[in-house]
């Protein structure tokens, strides 16, 4: 809590009367806390909002790859804007990153979900031997997941293509090509991801759970609901802000997805992969189309900034139920 501190002065006029004046200042504990701000105020500045001004002013530009070398660019205003949006390979991009966002988020959320109620029905030892485990491998870096999913994917010696020869079901797909076919590489695409953010969702989520108070269950339980009316009656709405929370920041990373895209399939087989992030890339530094690329971007930045706002809506929302 802030510290004010309230001075009073008390000065005379030319005819004699007195005047109080009060003073607020800011208190010392303030002070520092702006003080110790300062710096990672700084550090914000200069990493997000300085290349973000520079990006849209760039979005305004017809920068390209002679920009680069001689620095010259001309200001086109709205005109980068009218031909992304008047690009047809734009919106199958946009309708491509919206399908997979919705499968990824979808399965991801179902899924963690799941692993979150089953981690309540473990032994406390078991519950932190599985959160440690989930956490290792949320935390290893996208990239190494990737080449370890394209290990596995591999034609002639891939484990996966292994696997399915042996069950006799699929034929022989030992040389099969998961990266060249688009259905086989979106089933690959949406396994890496997937797998990549169940642990994230699923540690959350067993944490809400943990944090429903055991007379709601109790009393459910009293009345006759059985498991699955349980769950879906007392704790979803319990763990409901929880589970918002989860859903809107899938949401936000899957529809920002690049790495796992690029590492797989680089957004082929004749772009059938290429999702918003891919598209801008080779717009941008494949093309070297800068300006149109940094138009994409901050479409694509509005776009994630309306998904945000539905989000502290309904936050806001929930504050006046409360209140």
């Amino acid at each position: 809590m802030s510290e004010v501190t309230r001075s009073v002065k008390i000065s005379r006029r030319r005819n004699g009367h007195p005047v109080v004046r009060e003073e607020h200042k800011l208190g010392y504990s303030t002070k520092t806390a702006m003080l110790l701000l300062t710096p990672s105020g700084l550090i914000l500045g200069a990493l997000v909002v300085v290349p973000l001004i520079f990006l849209v002013f760039t979005s305004f530009t017809d920068f390209n790859q002679r920009t680069l070398f001689t620095g010259e660019f001309n200001v086109v205003g709205l005109s980068t804007y009218a031909a992304v949006l008047a690009d047809s390979e734009f919106w199958w991009s946009v309708v491509r990153t919206v399908l997979l966002m919705a499968a990824c988020v979808a399965g991801t959320v179902l899924l963690g979900m799941a692993v979150a109620q089953f981690m309540t029905k473990l032994g406390k030892v078991t519950q932190y031997i599985v959160t440690v485990t989930m956490i290792l491998a949320w935390a290893m870096p996208e990239v190494a997941s990737a080449e370890v999913w394209n290990w596995l994917f591999q034609p002639g010696y891939g484990v996966i293509n292994w696997l399915l020869t042996q069950l006799h079901v699929f034929g022989d797909v030992t040389n099969v090509s998961w990266a060249n076919d688009a259905r086989l590489a979106y089933i690959c695409i949406w396994l890496l991801v997937v797998w990549q953010a169940i642990p994230f969702v699923a540690v959350t989520m067993f944490a809400a759970i943990q944090q429903v108070d055991p007379s709601c269950i109790e009393a459910a339980k009293i009345d006759g609901a059985g498991p699955v009316r349980l769950y879906w009656m007392i704790t979803i709405p319990l763990v409901k802000p929880t589970l918002l929370l989860v859903t809107v920041l899938s949401i936000i990373w899957d529809f920002n997805i690049f790495n796992q895209i690029w590492l797989v399939s680089k957004g082929g087989p004749d772009n059938a992969t290429a999702n918003l992030g891919v598209f801008t890339y080779k717009k941008a530094f494949v093309g070297f189309d800068i300006g149109n690329g940094a138009a994409i971007s901050v479409i694509t930045t509005l776009m994630l900034l309306a998904l945000t706002a539905v989000y502290i809506r309904s936050l806001l929302k929930s504050g006046e139920d409360l209140v």
